[in-house]
């Protein structure tokens, strides 16, 4: 598509504008990752949007190149002493790069998760609450002043004793550890206590103290099963083990020699310390089943102690006050700056005080609420923050930094937002560019790329298949660019899009209802959802969609089949204290439940935190692998199974590095270093498996190919070619097999486990429920992943999911719009229907975006 001569001329003079040599960066020879010795001249105080297909190396040049490269040289001023304390990036595989101011990176990684760590905490809005509290808050009479400190839940003058500043306590309840009380205690009733020899050394110590183990739980006396449970005491005494309660009595009266002394041990003492203290994960998954979250009583959950909470601003608590959604707060914050409490007329100092730092609260909650964020609350925790949420917290607080002659590097900062919020998003992007700084951001959304000032399209396509500037200038120019995958969606091009797009729309085969559905903000929601169709739940960030489809209506379909949701074992402390106190669903569902047969929850949740899980043991595909290297002739003869070639497995590893790949070095005031390990080169077995080769291939080699080089390997492998086409099927070509979970963005995740579902025979009647299924995906993505889930749904299945992308919401069959807007102001269905319909919505904030969108769709049928 080519432009006309004046236009031309006019994307020459910007470039030439925007890359004269004083005001841009020149990078020459970027080989990091799949990058292809890349050289490009890149513009200063701008907005650089780079773009490409998932995996094509634009992270590689935006991070792992020019952000690292600046953090690599500001360190290098750093003392050895200080930057061990800094999180460092790998030093880029670049010959030079010049004009590289200070760069600032906003990424989607969430660090180590703290349920310590929270929106407040993020934003620093937190510490100027507790100044406003401690120097003008109402104090109870006779109260002394309390510093700053006592109201942070985070110090020992703040925390609450009972949970230290947690909010949430460890319970254990006579019904977890005694899920069937009709069984005796040598039955294993407490299922709580250990299996094998430990349960029974426990049930014989209880014979020697008395308790007749025979008899069904129920029948012993509460005072008996409370003991059992719940005592501290851990009494020792002699063991018979094959007495009865009468002949062990007799033993010890007589005192006849034991065959041991036994140390008694309450279910409730054995949980809480096997938690603590034990590395297994096996253990920990086990008995964290035995333990509820709860609030805690005495700070009925705001972490502080009395004295902190007995003092108020504006009639509320600072723990009342860090419950209330930002917006919220502002008006409260207002009130109390513009109407100084009675009790301060004797000291106007403290209205002067609180006028000030209330005026400074507002202008932070502000920035945050400008960024669509202001449904948050200051306590939400970032555990449970979206990447997307999480970003935007921290691009609001650089905002207010006011820093100048900065790079910010951003990474899909749209990821989570509805097309409103990201008008807003660009206001706080095009901000901080008129402060004095360039804004480099990797970007799919399209609003986005419109609005920059300059293009990288990276690619042309993924993985050894990308790596090379396809274009770099103006949006216009690349117009011109008929190889890029980001040109064919930006500027219309029909015919590209032609084969994604679904023709016709599908009638409801049956219809789910659901009455009064109370969760969050949905209050006594009605709703109906098509089955055999695809559903689109929209609205802007903060409306209850999740509430909706990924909270209440999973909960209410599992009761419905008759099962229990299967939330994700915890496996450490964090993991526990994250998951939600339980929050009661209401309403039921009145009709419909009959035509669903099973309910496949796809989330973004990782597939494992740690480097030891990836995509190869996720899928189930390295299994087959493994098989196919132990049944090889020289493996036979050597007597090696499966388990040998699995890197978790001892005789099979690596023992230097246990099966990792990479050791850890400690350089005393430089930070510690991951470095291949030098016994196994990184390859995570021992020498003798690896002399072990299929087709000339070591298991090492092979899970260092890609999806894509794995499809050609394994060709006569049917087993294993199931799961590389689906992987394939969801735009996952790219990625390695071996690839660690702690590597793969949410998005990756969510389609590696919507890959692992299409690996099944299909049934139909099976409900998916998908959760921003395009978070991290180019258009072209979009189209590939939406050719799957119309493959579901002609199968005989349903897909309902909660999505911002209206490329996807116009080819959908229905869409249910939420809103309409955040918080208490949304919770209720604005409109629904056909795309078409719900776009003529005048009350709907999604419906003029949905417009457009289907306009496009609309002519690309026709076209």
């Amino acid at each position: 598509m080519a432009t006309t001569p004046k236009k031309s001329h006019e994307v020459n003079k910007i470039q030439s504008a925007l890359l004269n040599p004083e005001h841009s960066i020149q990078v020459r020879g970027a080989r990091v990752h799949n990058l292809k010795d890349v050289d490009i001249n890149l513009p200063r105080n701008s907005l650089v949007v780079f773009t490409g297909i998932s995996g094509s190396g634009k992270s590689s040049l935006a991070f792992g190149t020019l952000f690292a490269e600046s953090q690599h040289r500001y360190l290098d001023s750093v003392s050895p002493y200080a930057r061990r304390l800094i999180d460092q990036v790998d030093e880029p595989d670049v010959d030079s790069i010049e004009g590289l101011p200070p760069a600032v990176a906003l990424q989607q990684q969430r660090g180590a998760p703290s349920v310590r760590s929270s929106v407040g905490s993020v934003t620093t809005i937190s510490n100027a609450l507790r100044m406003l509290y401690s120097r003008a808050g109402e104090y109870p009479k006779g109260q002394g002043i309390l510093y700053a400190d006592a109201f942070s839940p985070n110090t020992p003058q703040g925390a609450c004793p009972e949970c230290h500043g947690i909010g949430r306590v460890f319970n254990v309840t006579e019904e977890l550890l005694v899920p069937d009380p009709t069984k005796s205690i040598k039955e294993r009733a407490i299922a709580a206590w250990p299996p094998a020899w430990q349960g029974k050394n426990l049930s014989r110590i209880l014979t020697s103290l008395g308790y007749d183990i025979n008899k069904p739980w129920n029948t012993l006396p509460k005072k008996a099963r409370d003991w059992i449970l719940f005592t501290d005491e851990t009494p020792t005494v002699p063991v018979f083990p094959e007495y009865t309660l009468e002949q062990t009595q007799a033993a010890i009266k007589n005192e006849e020699s034991p065959s041991y002394m036994g140390t008694f041990t309450s279910a409730k003492r054995f949980v809480l310390q096997s938690f603590a203290s034990t590395q297994s994960p096996r253990t920990k998954k086990r008995v964290s089943q035995y333990m509820q979250i709860s609030q805690c009583p005495q700070c009925e959950g705001k972490k502080l102690k009395k004295e902190s909470l007995s003092v108020k601003v504006a009639g509320l608590d600072i723990g009342e006050i860090s419950q209330l959604t930002l917006n919220e707060l502002a008006d409260k914050l207002r009130f109390a700056a513009n109407n100084p409490a009675k009790s301060n007329a004797a000291t106007p100092e403290k209205a002067i005080v609180a006028k000030r730092i209330a005026g400074d609260i507002l202008k932070r909650v502000e920035a945050l609420t400008k960024l669509g964020l202001g449904y948050l609350s200051l306590e939400r925790t970032t555990p449970s923050l979206s990447p997307g949420e999480l970003q935007r917290l921290r691009l609001a607080t650089q905002i207010r930094s006011k820093l100048f002659g900065v790079v910010y590097v951003l990474d899909e900062p749209s990821a989570g937002l509805h097309p409103a919020d990201t008008q807003a998003l660009l206001a706080a992007l095009d901000e901080l560019i008129a402060a004095g700084n360039s804004v480099f951001v990797v970007e799919h959304d399209v609003s986005v790329i419109r609005h920059a000032d300059w293009v990288v399209d990276v690619g042309p396509n993924a993985g050894s298949h990308g790596g090379n500037i396809v274009y770099s200038g103006p949006v216009e120019g690349l117009k011109q660019i008929s190889s890029s995958h980001t040109s064919q969606y930006l500027f219309k091009n029909i015919e590209a899009q032609q084969t994604h797009i679904q023709r016709k729309q599908r009638p409801a085969k049956a219809w789910l209802t659901l009455k009064n559905v109370e969760r969050n903000n949905l209050q006594k929601l009605n709703v109906e959802f098509p089955l055999g169709v695809i559903t689109s739940v929209t609205g802007v960030s903060g409306s209850g969609k999740s509430s909706l489809v990924s909270q209440a209506l999973v909960e209410l379909v599992y009761d419905a089949l008759g099962q229990k949701s299967q939330p994700q074992v915890p496996t450490d402390e964090a993991e526990l204290l994250e998951q939600e106190i339980d929050i009661t669903t209401g309403g039921q569902i009145t009709h419909g439940s009959e035509h669903i047969k099973r309910l496949v929850t796809v989330d973004q949740k990782a597939i494992g935190r740690t480097p030891r899980s990836n995509l190869a043991t996720y899928t189930g595909l390295f299994d087959h692998v493994r098989k196919l290297f132990a049944n090889t002739k020289e493996a036979k003869a050597r007597k090696y199974d499966a388990g040998r070639f699995s890197f978790n497995v001892k005789k099979g590893r690596c023992e230097n590095c246990e099966g990792v790949g990479f050791v850890s070095v400690e350089l005393l005031f430089l930070p510690s270093v991951y470095s291949p390990c030098p016994v196994c080169n990184a390859k995570r077995y021992n020498q003798k498996t690896l002399e072990i080769t299929y087709k000339d291939k070591t298991i090492a080699d092979v899970l260092n190919l890609t999806v894509e080089s794995a499809h050609t390997f394994f060709a006569d492998e049917p087993a294993i070619l199931r799961a590389l086409n689906a992987l394939l099927q969801v735009g996952l070509g790219y990625l390695r097999l071996g690839q660690p979970a702690t590597e793969l963005s949410g998005g990756e995740a969510q389609r590696i486990k919507l890959a692992t579902e299409l690996q099944r025979t299909q049934r139909g009647d099976t409900l998916y429920i998908l959760d921003e299924p395009t978070t991290g995906l180019h258009p072209k993505d979009v189209a590939m992943l939406m050719a799957q889930l119309n493959g579901l749904v002609d199968a005989g299945n349903t897909v309902i999911m909660v999505e911002h992308d209206m490329q996807v919401a116009s080819n959908s069959d229905w869409v249910i719009d939420i809103g309409p807007g955040a918080g208490d102001e949304g919770g209720v269905i604005v409109a629904q229907g056909k795309p078409e319909e719900v776009a003529q919505s005048t009350k709907s904030r999604t419906a003029p975006f949905l417009n457009s969108a289907v306009k496009s769709r609309i002519l690309r049928l026709k076209g």
